[in-house]
């Protein structure tokens, strides 16, 4: 006979789980129309959803209209390798997946991290499978201050939780005070986030002689990725790849535009 215990305690999950959901009911993470499971999409923002698919380049990520075979980089893999493996994001960054972000980053939405995170394991299943500690982007302690939390360590500790993974939140550190991103163009990010990293004596034991998977909301240009991935480098780590829930793809970056992130 079947052991009923695993059907009662699902039951009683479900129960307890009531009140909750009558007070307050699950919302889309893109519109706030109310749905009937959390973190899931209304049918009217879910086709806006882009997801990052096969084929791309193996190592910046990025898609390609046609499958040119394995092993194929891009153009701007070649012109300007980055300090960094891989690179790989969930969605482009554009329609919901840029209100999901914004919601994370500027209005407290820290609830739309699990199911963000869930998205990324699929896009970066082979850096999971390879990586060995999970780091976010960290902000400057002032930035932190005002805003109470990192939304690349809320995602990063997520992915470190769901992919069973240690989780070093503190293995870098933001040494200097950098302008925010937003309407600089590449040339002017790369400047601004230059030596703005490093490993602290204290946590290079986290990353030496690792290959460190770095967590962030939005892959721009990849400066900052790249200027964190060149700290972790001189720190001791053996590789970096890179994993974020968006992607400003390659034509779609303007950096006069007031939201580019």
């Amino acid at each position: 006979m079947a052991d009923p215990m695993p059907e009662f305690k699902s039951l009683a999950f479900a129960v307890a789980g009531w009140p909750g959901r009558l007070l307050f009911p699950p919302a889309c993470a893109g519109c706030r129309r109310q749905v009937t499971q959390p973190g899931s999409l209304c049918a009217t923002c879910w086709p806006k959803l882009r997801f990052l698919e096969k084929p791309w380049c193996e190592v910046m990520g990025t898609p390609f209209s046609h499958d040119f075979g394995a092993g194929f980089l891009s153009a701007e893999a070649i012109a300007n390798p980055p300090p960094f493996s891989r690179a790989r994001a969930a969605v482009a960054y554009s329609g919901v997946a840029r209100q999901m972000v914004q919601g994370l980053k500027f209005n407290d939405r820290t609830d739309l991290a699990p199911w963000m995170a869930r998205w990324m394991l699929r896009a970066g299943s082979e850096l999971i499978a390879d990586a060995e500690v999970v780091v976010p982007v960290p902000l400057h302690w002032r930035r932190f201050f005002w805003r109470q939390y990192n939304q690349s360590a809320e995602l990063a500790r997520n992915i470190a939780r769901l992919a069973a993974l240690p989780y070093a939140p503190t293995a870098v550190r933001r040494i200097k005070r950098t302008r925010q991103q937003i309407g600089l163009g590449q040339r002017q990010r790369e400047e601004n986030v230059r030596a703005a990293f490093a490993v602290p004596d204290e946590t290079e034991i986290e990353i030496r002689g690792r290959r460190v998977l770095v967590v962030d909301d939005v892959y721009t240009t990849g400066a900052t990725v790249a200027a964190v991935a060149r700290a972790l480098k001189k720190g001791g780590a053996s590789a970096v790849d890179v994993l974020t829930f968006a992607r400003v793809l390659p034509g779609d970056f303007r950096p006069d535009e007031a939201d580019t992130i």
